[in-house]
């Protein structure tokens, strides 16, 4: 039975088979212990029966993990812009189609509705169809394309992505989706 659970210090040396999936972002300890100390409710991650770590969330981490997921509550309240932001959600290969990817969206979904938040977002490569298309299933939309937001290795050009968002139940007009016209560049991102 795979246990969800809050992650931890020690969690940082336990999932590098998660983070060496080229399509997933990696960051250094500080940029992880930042995360942890400031918004633990939205870094979760997934272990398997045997201990290991199926995968996580950041919505700012993951675990030993098949999964993780990391992530942040961040924006403006009184320009209805308050929301959850989804910085990171892994999840070994070995355990991908298990649907864990959808459970910890899921998870972070309802601590960005705790927190009063009008919607929940993220950044994903306009390459990785599979994640985009997993996000189009749970309930998100592109609103922006962000023009070479991924930096690029070994001199090819930088990567644009999709800013993703799904509404949540206090953005009741979902204003926080209606798609912008035109793409924007990192520096136009507040």
């Amino acid at each position: 039975m795979t246990t969800l659970r809050a992650f931890t210090c020690d969690d940082l040396f336990r999932f590098n088979n998660i983070n060496l999936d080229p399509l997933t972002e990696t960051y250094g300890i500080p940029f992880y212990l930042q995360y942890l100390a400031h918004w633990p409710e939205y870094f979760i991650v997934a272990e398997a029966p045997g201990g290991e770590l199926m995968g996580y969330s950041e919505c700012r981490a993951l675990m030993l993990c098949v999964f993780t997921v990391m992530g942040k509550a961040e924006g403006s309240v009184a320009r209805e812009e308050w929301h959850g932001h989804v910085t990171a959600l892994s999840v070994a290969p070995e355990f991908r189609r298990l649907g864990l990817a959808a459970k910890l969206m899921e998870l972070l979904e309802e601590i960005s509705e705790k927190k009063g938040g009008f919607f929940v977002d993220l950044f994903v490569r306009v390459s990785n169809q599979v994640a985009v298309n997993m996000y189009k299933q749970l309930g998100y939309s592109v609103y922006r394309t962000v023009l070479e937001y991924y930096s690029a290795s070994s001199g090819e050009p930088d990567e644009d992505a999709y800013d993703m968002r799904k509404a949540l139940s206090r953005d009741t007009e979902k204003k926080s989706v209606i798609p912008l016209p035109h793409p924007v560049r990192p520096e136009d991102i507040e």
